[in-house]
C-alpha cells in the first residue's frame, strides 16, 4: 500500500469501527453464505463459494471468521492473512458459546432476517438488530470503494463490446457467453452476474444460456455484472440481428426515455420511489402501465456494489432516501407486447448535483448487420 493510500478494506473497517463507536456497539455478529455475502465480504473481504459464514467484530477492529467448509477456511487464510480464520464442524455452537462469554456488552446481529436462529438466541438480552446499520454503509460508499467501481464499470463497457461482437446468426447464446466470460477472466474479473436472453415477442426475460441458436431478427438482451475488488458494477443493453423492424425501434426509444427520465430524477434528497414513478410514467404515458407491474418485471434498478443486486431497489413503494455516494443502476427492463422483453441500464455514482454515470457504451438499439457465425 503506497503511505496514505487506503485499499477499499481498509476504508471499510474504518467506517465500520467509527459506526459501531457512535451506535454504542462493541462487537458484531456479521453472517454471509453463496447467496447472501454483501454483509460479510464488508468485514472479512471474502467471497464464500461454499457453505456458511459469521464473522464476529470487535470494537478495536479486529475480526474472527467461522466458516463450515473446510476448503473455503484454507482459501480463506490465504486470501485474508489479517483474519483469524477458524474451520468448523459445528458454526452455530462454536459461535454461539464465543457469544455467551461475551457478558452485557452491547451486541448487532446483521443481516437480522437470515441470521440463524441460534445464534441471536445465544446472546444476552438487549441485543439487537444492526442490519440498518450495515445497509447504510454498504450504500454510501467510500472514496476508495467508488475507484474500485469506476474500474469495474470500464470493464463492463469493454465486455459489453465483446459480447456484441460475438452476437452473430448461427451461434448458440453460451458462445456469447463464454467469450464474455473469458475476457472477463483474463483482465482480473473474477465474478460476473450474467443473464441473456433472445427472441422476438415471445421472449419473456433473461435466463443463464440454454443452447438457442441466434436467428435473424432476433433481439439479443443481456445484463453485464463484473466484479472488481470485491465491487460489481452492471449494464444492461439489447441488440438486433439485422435491421430492427418498426416495432423494435419503436419499443427501444420508449426504454431511452424511460431510463433518462429515471436518471434525471437521481439527486440527494430524492427517493427510490421517485425514480421508479419517473420511469414508470414514461410507459403510463404510452397506455403501457400494465408493463410495469410485478407481473412483467421486478425492479426499475438497483443498488450495487459489494453484491450484483443490493439495497436500495428502485420501486414505487420503496422511500429509501437517495444519498451522495450511492452507486445505483437504473433500468427500465421489463416486456413489451410487440417487441418482446427489452433492457437498458447504466450504472452511476450519486453525486451532490445529480448523477456521475458509470457505464459509457452508447445509449443505442445495436444492429449487427445480419453476419453469420463461420
Amino acid at each position: 500500500m503506497v503511505m496514505g493510500v487506503r485499499t477499499p478494506e481498509q476504508a471499510r473497517r474504518h467506517r465500520l469501527a467509527e459506526a459501531m463507536a457512535e451506535a454504542g456497539y462493541k462487537h458484531l455478529v456479521l453472517f454471509g453464505n453463496a447467496w447472501q455475502n454483501d454483509y460479510l465480504r464488508y468485514v472479512a473481504d471474502f467471497g464464500i463459494l461454499e457453505g456458511e459464514g459469521l464473522a464476529l467484530v470487535q470494537s478495536d477492529g479486529s475480526v474472527v471468521l467461522w466458516l463450515d467448509d473446510r476448503l473455503e477456511a484454507e482459501r480463506a487464510g490465504v486470501e485474508c492473512p489479517d483474519l483469524e480464520v477458524r474451520a468448523t464442524n459445528d458454526l452455530i455452537a462454536d459461535v454461539s458459546a464465543v457469544i455467551g462469554r461475551l457478558g452485557n456488552a452491547r451486541l448487532g446481529f446483521a443481516p437480522h432476517r437470515i441470521m440463524p436462529l441460534g445464534i441471536a438466541g445465544s446472546a444476552s438480552p438487549g441485543h439487537d438488530d444492526a442490519t440498518a446499520l450495515i445497509d447504510r454503509l454498504l450504500m454510501v460508499k467510500a472514496p476508495e470503494e467508488l475507484d474500485a467501481i469506476r474500474r469495474a464499470a470500464h470493464l463492463a463497457d469493454e465486455g459489453y463490446e465483446v459480447f456484441r461482437n460475438a452476437a452473430r446468426i448461427g451461434r448458440k447464446d453460451y458462445e456469447l457467453v463464454a467469450e464474455t466470460e473469458a475476457f472477463f477472466r483474463a483482465n482480473g474479473v473474477d465474478d460476473n452476474f450474467m443473464l441473456i436472453g433472445s427472441g422476438g415477442p415471445e421472449l419473456r426475460g433473461m435466463t443463464p444460456p440454454t443452447g438457442r441458436i441466434l436467428r435473424e431478427g432476433d433481439q439479443v438482451i443481456t445484463e453485464l455484472t463484473p466484479c472488481v475488488d470485491g465491487y460489481f458494477v452492471q449494464i444492461c443493453r439489447t441488440l438486433v440481428l439485422g435491421d430492427p423492424s418498426p416495432a423494435q425501434q419503436g419499443a427501444f426509444d420508449l426504454f431511452h426515455r424511460a431510463m433518462v427520465a429515471g436518471i434525471d430524477a437521481v439527486r440527494p434528497g430524492a427517493t427510490a420511489a421517485d425514480i421508479a414513478r419517473a420511469e414508470n410514467d414514461v410507459f403510463r404515458a404510452d397506455g403501457l402501465g400494465d408493463f410495469v407491474t410485478s407481473q412483467y418485471t421486478r425492479v426499475r434498478g438497483h443498488g450495487l456494489g459489494l453484491f450484483p443486486d443490493t439495497k436500495p431497489h428502485i420501486l414505487e413503494d420503496v422511500e429509501t432516501p437517495i444519498e451522495a455516494g450511492m452507486v445505483l443502476i437504473v433500468h427500465p427492463n421489463t416486456y413489451h407486447p410487440d417487441a418482446g422483453y427489452m433492457v437498458l441500464g447504466d450504472s452511476l455514482i450519486v453525486g451532490d448535483d445529480g448523477a456521475e454515470i458509470l457505464t459509457r457504451t452508447p445509449r443505442s438499439l445495436f444492429a449487427n448487420g445480419g453476419g453469420t457465425a463461420s
